[in-house]
């Protein structure tokens, strides 16, 4: 924070917890200082949620003042990284398109790096109306994540982010093969034999969101404080930090519920700024960090 003082709510080693209007706190972050900016934004669902929520109609016009704040913020070899969930029609089995009209307005101030999709394999069936009850359509079980840049050539690193080898890649890698041409006309060189440590993940990431007991739900309830309804899993931000910055980084989510961003920053040796404008999510959220947060 550079641009005028404000007081955060907490801090770590690494890190600063402001509660406040993102809008307003991301005011005072300096220029060109953040690495990478990894947020879900409250989703624009037909049902009010605790955590707040605006609908698909209002959803643009609300969100881009933020947006405006981000690309300031951003270094030049920075990027935006945002979990958005799509929203339906209200009395329909139709979807609403403001995902895609959003990111058409942010593709004007921003390039498209690359689109990702998290799959959890547990979400439970929804919209309940039309996938249990009338049968018309199949439960969601995916979401949008996009990587915007400010440059076409932002901080990244496949490296770090390398998953284990298959079994059959692994058996290849010890007892060779022949090159050949595969049906498709791609050629299969020497190459492909080479050992890199891992194999390059795909832009599908699988993460089921099952935890139903961890250390922050436990201490929330001790504490009588509630717990954030929408947590995202900490496999989320720990591949996208890890691919998109390096360490001493910072890395900011201006809307950070639980901040499970910050606590996984916190992890990987980089600086974070969490933004929230509940404070009983921010006090819920400092108890992550145990004895290293001071109020």
């Amino acid at each position: 924070m550079a641009k005028g003082r404000i007081t955060p709510a907490y801090t770590t080693r690494l890190g600063r917890a402001y509660q406040g209007d993102a809008a307003d706190v991301l005011k005072h972050v300096a220029d060109e200082s953040v690495a990478l900016v990894f947020t879900s934004p409250p989703f624009a669902l037909r049902r009010q949620k605790a955590y707040g929520n605006v609908t698909a109609d209002e959803y643009i016009e609300w969100f881009w003042p933020i947006v405006e704040q981000i690309k300031r913020i951003l270094k030049p070899d920075g990027s935006f990284v945002m979990e958005l969930g799509g929203a339906w029609n209200r009395g329909s089995a139709t979807r609403s398109l403001f995902p895609y009209e959003l990111l058409v307005r942010l593709g004007k101030i921003f390039y498209l790096a690359q689109d990702f999709y998290w799959y959890n394999p547990s979400r439970l069936p929804s919209p309940a109306q039309w996938v249990t009850i009338r049968r018309t359509r199949v439960k969601e079980a995916v979401t949008h994540i996009w990587w915007l840049s400010k440059s076409t050539e932002p901080q990244a690193n496949n490296r770090r982010v390398l998953v284990p080898y298959s079994k059959s890649m692994k058996r290849l890698l010890k007892d060779g093969y022949q090159p050949a041409m595969r049906p498709s006309q791609h050629e299969i060189g020497p190459h492909f034999q080479r050992d890199n440590g891992g194999a390059i993940p795909p832009n599908i990431l699988t993460v089921p969101n099952t935890r139903s007991y961890d250390e922050y739900l436990f201490k929330c309830r001790a504490a009588g404080l509630p717990i954030h309804p929408a947590r995202f899993p900490p496999e989320l931000p720990d591949f996208f930090i890890r691919f998109l910055t390096s360490a001493g980084d910072l890395v900011l989510d201006p809307f950070a519920g639980s901040n499970v961003t910050g606590q996984v920053a916190e992890g990987l040796a980089r600086k974070w700024t969490s933004i929230e404008l509940n404070a009983d999510y921010v006090a819920g959220s400092q108890l992550r960090f145990d004895e290293a947060a001071a109020a």
